[in-house]
């Protein structure tokens, strides 16, 4: 499967300038994005039935982020002419299009009037034009507002990955700056956080082909590669979009604002020496970030030898993932006591996990029958999930897959799941914006948690006396308090953290200082998940809905 190029490389350039003229006039506030309300007044011209515009905007906004960049209005654009053209509008459209290059603009009755009214105005100086609101200078957006701000007012975000930022800032980061939670479980979010592309972590024993994977996806070596049957790749590296081919120290990535991995200094220095990052151009890359990460080897002296928490680093990265790919060899389907250590740390992203049964071509048929029924029966026992876990079988490397030794039934079978891994891959962009809503109502949910817990301890503490034993007998009895805090709000026992994890950080920690439960706070969050992000998706929803 090919990597399909992006709409602007298939418009010629003259149509790009014209593009770009719409796109100006059609962004009433200036700020880059086209927005459901503009999207109405400047695609009506096209004439086209409200069904037909609805199937534009979801084609053209597949990632579902509530507005239309330059990139996406051109694919809009192209979708309008086609559709005038007497297309039917599906799917799969625009790849069936021989040259899309020679798709003509579409017809917008009244455009060039109002194109030909607003350059004269700019001619003029006069701004005032018959009230048209198209036409009104943009105003600047302030994102994020003061602390004195009671109530989150949404209406002027313009995306909903901007709005989630508001909440954020406005409700849910005082809570978590209340009740530590930043240190106990995940560090605060930045905009890079919000921002940060798609990403997908391949995990393994070594010699397992993670790094020739990640070669197949992008037809050619990312920098700073090495393959072979040995451990080769001795640290984590992040394979990211960039204007030419260079490899960044982990240290500068920590501390770039730009590049979502600043909350891996908690590691420490120890780590940051084993974490790079790779950055290529490449079209792939413009959509998803890539994470290769070192073997997972066999032996308890294999853990004490790691100067830095591996499992731990694996858990930030898995909440940070939209896909985590296990990759078996046939050859190596014996679980270590590490890598059942790293499954474990992957808890809670249970929905990310694919396991993929790589270099598959190197057994026969019957073999691969017998293979894949003893990695099911070892997966069972370390993946405490009732589902099947999804398997893809293949051999994922730019070698054509051996027919003498599979047969001509495992080729077509080898073919058919590489196309729906790929696929697989290729739905992460478009299923990027639904994640991040998913990833912030589970923290909100797991912040009020845990702002619920600190508090009982806090309530639990005496006034005066013996605070030293208590807080020992609280640390000690700490199964008990999230009981208490379970039955005394109705909460799911799965929703707590881990008691020892939990239990390890506390006791750096003096309970009596605090915070007790502030209502209000606790409150504010109800408010947001049960009205704010509904109405924010609402505001954001297809506008011919």
């Amino acid at each position: 499967m090919e990597i399909v190029s992006g709409p602007i490389s298939s418009c010629s350039k003259e149509h790009q300038k014209i593009y770009q003229e719409w796109f100006a006039l059609a962004d009433s506030d200036g700020d880059g994005r086209i927005t459901g309300s503009d999207a109405t007044k400047f695609f009506a011209m096209s004439k086209l039935s409200r069904l037909e515009l609805k199937q534009v905007w979801a084609m053209a906004d597949s990632k579902k982020q509530g507005f239309l960049g330059f990139k996406e209005f051109i694919i809009a654009m192209q979708l309008v002419a086609l559709a005038q053209a007497g297309h039917e509008l599906t799917p799969g459209l625009l790849k069936s299009t021989d040259d899309m290059q020679l798709i003509e603009p579409p017809l917008m009755e009244g455009l060039d009037e109002l194109l030909a009214k607003t350059e004269n105005l700019k001619i003029n100086g006069n701004c005032e034009a018959n009230g048209s609101t198209m036409l009104q200078p943009p105003q600047p957006v302030k994102f994020f507002p003061s602390k004195s701000t009671k109530k989150t007012n949404l209406g002027a975000v313009t995306s909903i990955i901007d709005g989630l930022k508001r909440l954020y800032i406005d409700k849910l980061k005082p809570l978590e700056a209340a009740y530590h939670f930043n240190d106990f479980v995940s560090p605060s979010l930045t905009n890079s956080d919000f921002d940060a592309k798609p990403m997908v972590m391949l995990l393994g024993q070594y010699s397992t082909g993670k790094t020739t994977f990640i070669k197949h996806l992008l037809r050619c070596n990312y920098p700073g590669a090495h393959i072979g049957p040995e451990p080769t790749t001795d640290r984590f590296v992040v394979v990211m979009s960039g204007p030419d081919e260079r490899s960044i120290p982990g240290n500068t990535i920590a501390v770039n604002a730009e590049m979502p991995f600043s909350g891996l200094t908690t590691f420490g220095g120890a780590f940051l020496s084993k974490f790079e990052c790779s950055q290529m151009p490449h079209p792939l890359l413009e959509h998803i970030t890539l994470v290769d990460t070192p073997g997972v080897l066999s032996g308890e002296k294999q853990r004490t030898q790691r100067s830095y928490d591996f499992t731990g680093v694996i858990s930030w990265f898995a909440a940070k993932c939209d896909l985590i790919l296990l990759l078996f060899d046939p050859h190596k389907l014996d679980i270590s006591d590490e890598f059942k250590r790293v499954i474990s740390s992957l808890r809670g992203n249970d929905d990310k996990i694919r396991v993929v049964l790589n270099k598959a071509d190197q057994v026969d048929t019957q073999q691969l029958m017998r293979v894949y029924g003893a990695l099911m029966w070892s997966l069972g026992k370390v993946l405490n999930t009732p589902e099947v876990v999804r398997v893809y079988i293949g051999s994922f490397n730019d070698k054509p897959v051996d027919e003498a030794i599979v047969g001509p039934i495992g080729k077509d079978l080898f073919e058919k799941e590489q196309d729906d891994l790929l696929l697989d891959l290729m739905d992460i962009p478009k299923k990027a914006c639904d994640r991040r809503i998913n990833e912030f109502v589970k923290r909100a949910r797991a912040a009020k948690i845990h702002a619920y817990i600190i508090s009982q301890l806090k309530k639990e503490m005496p006034a005066v006396m013996g605070k030293s034993k208590a807080q020992q007998r609280l640390i000690d009895n700490l199964e008990d308090v999230f009981a208490k805090v379970q039955k005394e709000f109705h909460l799911a026992a799965g929703d707590f953290p881990n008691v020892e994890q939990f239990r390890e950080i506390l006791s750096s920690y003096n309970i009596d200082k605090f915070e007790k439960l502030k209502p209000k706070m606790i409150q504010a969050i109800d408010d947001m998940l049960g009205y704010d992000i509904p109405d924010l998706l609402k505001n954001f929803r297809n506008p011919y809905e």
